[in-house]
């Protein structure tokens, strides 16, 4: 660390992303205390009027996606920070619904280079500069994605008017807590007094509940104060007096369920329209997402005969929505092959158990980073979990994709999940 080079304000975005990678002693350094500082002293704790944060295991893209767009609609200037990206560090931030060029993230990485008082990871510099970004653009909203827990996480530095709970299961354990009473209590970190909250977890952790009414939040929660449910090609979502006729979406229901109650009880004017649009048209990448000819045009390989679909899904929890997506499909496809991988950190044998059933094949892949693993290692792993898999190992997902291009047949079905960078691996090969 001795010898890296700070970047310069006309320096490229990917050498400003190395610089940050490796410009704090660890990846992750949990506490708010030196982002916190940096934020006061560069005045960042303000990005908008109205901020709207999002926590949770699992749909909280989803959500923050449903939200910007009926909020888009409804005619507000917003601004969304989320993460992870899958390709391209620019997803990160969107403003009036598009990313921004890398020279404005090199801009604002400089300035906060320039002014920071203490050493930052990765996430929190990125933090910083979502702020600043959209200090710059005079929005109405923010919506803030957290990325790790919620007590702890760089967003938390921000105090929301409204606050957002997705869904709670075991994920992060060395960081949340193994159970759920821990990881709700560190979700519900994001609460401040007296503010509204949405909780989309239908089995909500008392110590979510606690935290509430500690705080005298107003609570809007799944099945208590609303219900969302899906009949035929209709979805309604309700209150005791509010029920709403909405159109199937691309998005899970669970979080279509959960945006739905903020935008029905934040403080300003959403219409009903906006809304209707928004579960109508709101979609979000790699969530079960079926590859398409326009997906393959750069692809100079042997295309598939089958069906792809990507999804990102890498912890128990995502799993198990993802075999409930994949049994619906399994009486119309033949083969169902799977390209897999996950990092080195996560519950291999809870992500790979609610698929057993389901999938034929497994093409175990490597990971690249320090998080990653080997295809081999993967195999292992999977072969303790589930000893009557058929699996075979390969040294990247390109490898691995490749070989069941060439395999598999046009009525099968291959999917490639397991992480964001599994299927980032896929992609930027597509296009490569």
């Amino acid at each position: 660390m001795a010898n890296l080079i700070q970047p310069k304000a006309t320096d490229s975005l990917e050498m400003w992303l190395s610089y940050l990678e490796q410009s704090h002693f660890k990846p992750i350094d949990m506490g708010l205390e030196r982002i916190q500082g940096v934020a006061s002293s560069l005045n960042l704790l303000n990005p908008a009027p109205y901020v709207i944060t999002v926590a949770g295991t699992n749909g909280k893209g989803s959500t923050c996606r449903l939200l910007e767009v009926a909020l888009l609609n409804a005619g507000y200037r917003v601004g969304v920070y989320s993460s992870p990206h899958l390709i391209r560090y620019n997803e990160r931030v969107r403003i009036q619904g598009e990313t921004l060029p890398d020279h404005a993230h090199v801009a604002s990485f400089a300035h906060i280079e320039q002014h920071k008082t203490a050493s930052l990871t990765y996430f929190e510099f990125s933090t910083l500069s979502a702020l600043y970004l959209f200090q710059q653009a005079n929005l109405d909203v923010v919506i803030l994605e957290v990325g790790l827990g919620g007590r702890l996480d760089a967003t938390n530095i921000v105090d929301p008017n409204f606050a957002v709970i997705t869904s709670i299961d075991i994920d992060h354990v060395d960081f949340l807590g193994d159970n759920r009473e821990q990881i709700g209590r560190e979700k519900a970190g994001i609460f401040r007094p007296n503010i509204p909250v949405v909780i989309g977890e239908p089995d909500c952790p008392q110590s979510i509940l606690d935290q509430a009414k500690t705080l005298n939040c107003q609570k809007f929660q799944r099945n208590v104060e609303w219900q969302i449910s899906q009949k035929s090609d209709r979805l309604q979502w309700q209150t005791d007096s509010q029920p709403l006729d909405l159109p199937l979406p691309k998005i899970p229901v669970p979080n279509v369920g959960t945006a739905v109650a903020v935008l029905r009880h934040l403080p300003f004017d959403v219409p009903f329209e906006a809304i209707y649009q928004a579960v109508a048209n709101a979609q979000m990448p790699a969530r079960f997402q079926s590859l398409t000819e326009q997906d393959f045009a750069k692809f100079h390989g042997k295309r598939p005969l089958a069906k792809v679909i990507i999804d990102v899904g890498h912890n128990p929890h995502a799993a198990r929505y993802l075999a409930e997506r994949l049994a619906e499909q399994k009486s119309s496809v033949g083969k169902i092959y799977a390209v897999f991988s996950a990092l080195v950190d996560k519950d291999l044998s809870g992500i790979v158990e609610p698929l057993a059933e389901l999938i034929d094949e497994w093409h175990c892949a490597g990971l690249a980073g320090y998080r990653g693993q080997s295809g081999e290692a993967v195999q292992q792993k999977l072969q303790t979990a589930l000893p009557q898999a058929v699996s075979f190992a390969y040294e990247n997902v390109p490898q691995a994709a490749q070989s069941l291009f060439e395999k598999a047949e046009k009525e099968d079905l291959i999917l490639v999940f397991g992480s964001f960078h599994t299927v980032a691996d896929l992609l930027v090969w597509l296009e490569s």
